[in-house]
């Protein structure tokens, strides 16, 4: 029973993990493409001031989650309780940082003077669309963090588990293994001597006297 129960942990677990990976993965393309597209209008604009922030950050990213999903597989296959936990405080840590920034973008008004300036017009660019998309991406984001919580929620229960052994045969299935005595070499009594040999002939007769 207790088998069955880490298995069904382990593949929610993988589920749920795979959810940050196809976010991390589709923010790699975006961010290529973006870095793409500014490649070949850079030529005849100038970035002198600064740089494209907001495509290294997307793409920083999604290589993050990337990484924390292969992570989050490896501790789901095996089971340890040290990757789980540095699963668990990884997350954890994602979610807090998640849960201030939307904090600060939801109670300070002005929070994009915070950020630098984006030569490349792509962070405008993804704000109309967050802007005219709001229901679609609050969802999305609702998800994402539905799936980052459901995957501590698993991963500290997996660990309480504990690991997974392989059930072998039972050392009482086998005879056990008989080993020599010992000192089991029967020694003859004093008195029984062999006949041919004349020394125990002489000793015998000195035993008979002697008595």
């Amino acid at each position: 029973m207790g088998s069955i129960a880490k298995t069904c942990l382990r593949s929610l677990l993988k589920v749920a993990n795979s959810a940050m990976g196809i976010v991390g993965i589709m923010l790699i393309l975006y961010s290529c493409w973006m870095i793409r597209v500014w490649q070949r209008d850079s030529s005849h604009v100038d970035y002198s001031s600064t740089g494209p922030w907001f495509m290294y950050t997307f793409l920083g990213i999604g290589v993050t989650m990337g990484v924390i999903t292969c992570l989050g597989h490896i501790a789901a296959d095996s089971a340890h309780g040290y990757c789980l936990s540095c699963y668990v405080v990884i997350i954890s840590f994602l979610l807090l940082l998640e849960t201030a920034m939307s904090a600060d973008i939801l109670l300070n008004s002005d929070w994009e003077k915070d950020l630098p300036e984006d030569p490349t017009g792509r962070f405008h660019d993804f704000e109309d669309f967050v802007k005219s998309n709001f229901d679609f991406c609050k969802w999305i984001g609702f998800m994402i963090i539905l799936a980052q919580g459901f995957s501590i929620l698993l991963a500290v229960a997996l660990r309480t588990l504990g690991p997974s052994y392989y059930n072998y045969d039972s050392d009482g299935d086998y005879a056990p293994e008989r080993l020599p005595l010992v000192n089991n070499k029967v020694q003859p009594p004093p008195y029984v001597k062999d006949p041919s040999d004349p020394r125990s002939a002489i000793n015998y007769n000195t035993w008979n006297a002697n008595k």
